[in-house]
């Protein structure tokens, strides 16, 4: 495999990395802030077409405060037994709520195929769309935008950082 500076990987392999990181979780953490005080919420999520998608209560915190402020910023990780163990993702972006039609049909597959067992939340013979889910929940469909996101890894080197491109 071609290789970045210092025998590190390049683009493409961060590129590998990082989404074979975001496709093994299923939780993001969603930091906001408010009049200087920051918020931090654990959400599901899924990753389709370079965005992230979940759901949430549209009066909770995370929501209200990435609405006024206009951005927000997320982080995925896995468990970690040792600090050689530790890899994540560090992004920061924006949240947009979504309503009816293609995109959201779409994402909603997605997040019903990864969370699978949403669907005995539901009586059998209910369409899984976004309606049904909202009036089910009192749920939104959400999308995290990233526009900056960073790759870490410990186990390719102490401290290894680098900006990547989904």
């Amino acid at each position: 495999m071609p290789e970045g500076k210092r025998g590190e990987p390049d683009q493409k392999q961060l590129k590998a990395l990082a989404k074979g990181l975001i496709n093994e979780q299923s939780t993001m953490t969603l930091a906001t802030c408010s009049e200087n005080i920051a918020w931090a919420a654990p959400i599901y999520y899924v990753f389709f077409k370079s965005a992230f998608y979940f759901f949430s209560d549209p009066a909770s915190r995370h929501i209200l405060e990435a609405s006024e402020s206009g951005q927000a910023s997320g982080a995925i990780h896995g468990v970690a037994a040792g600090w050689q163990e530790i890899r994540g993702i560090q992004m920061t972006g924006c949240i947009e709520v979504l309503s009816m039609g293609l995109e959201s049909a779409e994402a909603i597959a997605v997040y019903l195929k990864k969370f699978q067992f949403t669907k005995e939340f539901f009586s059998s013979g209910i369409p899984l769309n976004l309606d049904a889910f909202t009036s089910r929940f009192r749920v939104k469909l959400y999308k995290f935008n990233p526009t900056l996101i960073y790759y870490l890894d410990n186990s390719l080197r102490f401290g290894f950082r680098e900006q990547v491109m989904l």
